[in-house]
């Protein structure tokens, strides 16, 4: 691998980490709307945005996409994307950004022992360290986040992080349900995966316009719906659109070591926005739950290593 393709694999990483951050704000900046319809705004202008990209091969697909796979990407985009993104703003708006992000930040650990039971998967064993740092984050974001709050904001805190752990495990289902129908594709790439999902979440979203106008009632004026508008076609655009694009472009430039250790800008930055919204600086229990968190990541991702090595080394001797 040359130097220059792991530069522009990083560069990719971080922007595209920068750009997913957005996500985590966007239920503040526009906290006029519930989560609901904050959903189904941004995934009917993603769905606008991925159509005139998917339409010029929408027959080919039809060929060679079967019914198993057209179920698959129904329930994929409902985890990946409707469900995540209704209890992230939940989440976010009844607790906070840094809270939801922290929780979030758990996703690579989450996906790891998730799938520890698969073939060559690395042995439960060997994250012990990295699921004793997760514990400890935990308890930090839980202490910061329940501990502190006073007793009538209590419930909207306790619920706040249940959804951010809802979100968390609707994302790391969604994640290793997709590696796995990525690895059964065989004339579908990624990008064009990514798309067809946008696609349908697009469908789905149309579907969740009405109960969001029914159940979601508070009044919003002009300006809030155009502020509404403008952001969802903004996340839509640069978290899903060229986000995605930016990460598929790293994935094929860096190890699959690198790419772990990329997830965490995501975290890095949606905190980072999370504190300049509010304009203030972390807690010394949210500090704490950063370093857990990135030392949680890390350890999980270093245990990957020496079995990597193993394989390289048996590679070599056959």
């Amino acid at each position: 691998m040359s130097g220059r393709n792991t530069a522009t694999g990083v560069l990719c990483g971080v922007i595209a980490g920068a750009l997913w951050g957005l996500v985590f704000v966007t239920p503040r900046i526009a906290s006029a709307f519930g989560p609901m319809q904050l959903a189904a705004g941004r995934y009917v202008a993603y769905g606008l945005f991925a159509l005139p990209m998917v339409w010029p091969h929408w027959k080919r697909y039809l060929q060679v996409l079967g019914k198993r796979e057209w179920i698959a990407l129904g329930y994929l985009s409902v985890l990946g994307n409707i469900l995540y993104y209704v209890l992230l703003a939940a989440a976010v708006q009844l607790g906070g950004v840094a809270m939801t992000s922290l929780v979030i930040g758990f996703l690579p650990v989450a996906v790891t022992i998730i799938g520890s039971r698969d073939k060559n998967a690395v042995p439960l064993a060997w994250l012990t360290p990295s699921l004793l740092l997760s514990a400890a984050g935990i308890l930090c974001i839980g202490w910061e986040s329940l501990g502190k709050a006073s007793e009538g904001a209590f419930e909207s805190q306790a619920l706040g992080l249940l959804c951010a752990f809802g979100a968390l495990a609707s994302w790391t289902t969604f994640a290793v349900s997709n590696s796995r129908w990525l690895g059964r594709l065989e004339h579908v790439s990624a990008h064009d995966w990514s798309l067809l999902i946008g696609i349908v979440t697009g469908a789905q979203a149309l579907v969740l316009i009405p109960p969001a106008l029914i159940f979601e009632t508070t009044a919003q004026s002009t300006s809030q719906w155009l502020l509404f508008g403008s952001v969802s076609a903004a996340v839509a655009l640069l978290s899903s659109i060229i986000g995605n694009g930016l990460w598929n472009r790293m994935s094929r430039l860096l190890p699959l070591t690198m790419v772990g250790q990329m997830i965490l800008f995501e975290t890095l930055f949606a905190l980072l926005y999370g504190f300049l919204w509010d304009r203030r600086l972390p807690s010394v229990l949210e500090g704490a739950a950063i370093l857990f968190v990135l030392a949680s990541v890390l350890t999980c991702l270093a245990a990957h290593r020496p079995r990597q090595a193993d394989r390289a080394l048996a590679a070599a001797h056959d």
